[in-house]
């Protein structure tokens, strides 16, 4: 694959005591592609097993990870491209959305990519994620911390502290039981209703491409259901995210310039 961009597929099993998998690989790829990368899933690992920490680490564009089993923390940490699928063993007789699946900080500081969890993960989902899409089935206690970018869908419950700090992308949570508001922190973000087709679109693409990779009944739910669920959706939208993204919406309706319009915006 190295040579010449072949796709490759490897099965192998994994230990909690195998760290940073995939992270080496990926600076291979960096190097004989002298930073181009390769296209989506030319290298498709599946792995079985527990993964330990900091699995996919740096995980490249043209890497996917598809893990049946469990990982510890930091899964996915500057993810770069690469995408991650992580799934509890298919012989598993627990519910994977009332259990976890993942450790604390996954994802933290990812910068672009996709990952997947059928599976609920532990602190700290999302901080820093400045690029990632993602779908999990609950978090815990400060999910999406100074958040920048990307899109995270969370089918599940979260945990106190949500969106602190939180300055750009949007986070879509269903919130079943009606109590998210009193675990999100208010401080930076809206929390909008989910009515927007653009928005709409972009949840159920990606609830759609969950269902596919880890065979998600929790998903599949809500989509064969969605006009029972998405009025249980709430957008959680930075304050100031939301008014540039008005300005540059505004000025491409009139012929402004963006640049100018981004600005005017970021200044108030």
């Amino acid at each position: 694959t190295l040579e010449n961009g072949e796709k490759v597929f490897i099965e192998s099993e994994v230990l909690n005591i195998n760290r940073v998998v995939g992270t080496m690989l990926s600076h291979k790829v960096a190097v004989a592609t002298k930073g181009a990368m390769l296209p989506e899933d030319t290298i498709n690992i599946k792995l079985n097993g527990s993964g330990g920490q900091s699995l996919g680490a740096w995980l490249a564009t043209g890497i996917t990870i598809e893990l049946e089993g469990d990982a510890n923390d930091y899964v996915g940490k500057g993810l770069s491209g690469g995408k991650l699928i992580i799934y509890p063993p298919k012989q598993s007789s627990f519910d994977p959305e009332e259990n976890i699946l993942v450790g604390n900080v996954v994802l933290y500081g990812a910068t672009q990519g996709e990952a997947y969890f059928r599976g609920i993960a532990g602190e700290r989902f999302c901080v820093r994620n400045s690029g990632v899409n993602t779908v999990v089935e609950g978090i815990g206690d400060h999910g999406c911390e100074y958040m920048t970018g990307g899109r995270v869908v969370v089918i599940g419950k979260t945990g106190r502290n949500f969106a602190a700090g939180m300055s750009g992308g949007i986070a879509y949570v269903l919130d079943e039981h009606g109590d998210f508001k009193i675990n999100c922190n208010e401080g930076m973000v809206d929390l909008d209703k989910l009515t927007d087709d653009e928005d709409c679109q972009c949840v159920k693409t990606l609830l759609t491409k969950h269902i596919h990779f880890t065979k998600s009944t929790v998903a599949k739910n809500i989509l064969d259901n969605w006009e029972r669920y998405q009025s249980k959706f709430i957008k959680v939208m930075p304050k100031d995210y939301k008014r540039v993204l008005n300005a540059i919406r505004k000025a491409r309706e009139i012929g402004a310039s963006e640049d100018e319009a981004v600005m005017e915006a970021a200044h108030g």
